[in-house]
């Protein structure tokens, strides 16, 4: 004879959250370290990262996201951002992905020029004068002993990327409208600073 399997009421699939933040990233390791510091228990935010792999190019980054949106509908609340580098990209690379976040109030383009590094930079200083990938890292490393892709354990204190935020809108003036061409720019406080306010 079988026994009956008790059948339990199921949870609904209830998000904890209020707002999601979908990112499509190039990195693998440093991007998705430091966003993650934005989600926790208490937080009324949740923000998900889409890493980049070997495939990190604009292209690559782009097709990513849209795979991600065809399987998942975003809420009205929700966004979706696409971080890159300026490297070596080019104007029309970059531009698809301009176009793109401007297709909708919903969707966004965070770009650091040299890299992704130099928005780290601001958080320990202004940033001046930084021409190349080189110089970011080298002056990165003056402030994350030995740094090389990766910032577990290093992370800021909120009260950095709130300046950094603040360094990041001074070098960016006039804001620009699509991405930044100067090296010594990075438009990552667009996206910090919407996901800072969403957590109020």
């Amino acid at each position: 004879m079988v026994a009956k399997r008790r059948s339990f009421p199921r949870p609904s699939a209830q998000r904890r959250y209020r707002k999601l933040f979908v990112l499509a990233v190039e990195g693998t390791v440093t991007e998705p370290q430091y966003f993650q510091m934005f989600n926790s228990e208490v937080s009324i935010i949740q923000v998900k990262c889409l890493k980049g792999g070997h495939k990190s190019g604009p292209f690559h980054v782009l097709k990513r996201m849209k795979k991600y949106l065809d399987d998942v509908e975003l809420r009205k609340t929700d966004e979706a951002w696409l971080v890159v580098d300026k490297d070596e990209w080019s104007d029309s690379q970059l531009n698809e992905l301009y176009q793109w976040s401007a297709s909708t109030g919903q969707y966004g383009l965070a770009l650091s020029n040299p890299k992704f590094e130099y928005w780290l930079l601001l958080h320990y200083e202004q940033g001046k004068g930084v021409s190349s990938s080189r110089s970011c890292t080298e002056r990165l490393n003056r402030y994350i002993k030995n740094y090389d892709k990766g910032i577990e354990g290093k992370l800021p204190t909120l009260e950095q990327v709130k300046n950094a935020v603040e360094r990041a809108k001074l070098r960016d003036t006039p804001p620009c409208k699509d991405w930044p061409r100067e090296s010594g720019q990075s438009t990552v406080y667009k996206l910090v600073e919407a996901i800072l306010q969403s957590d109020e």
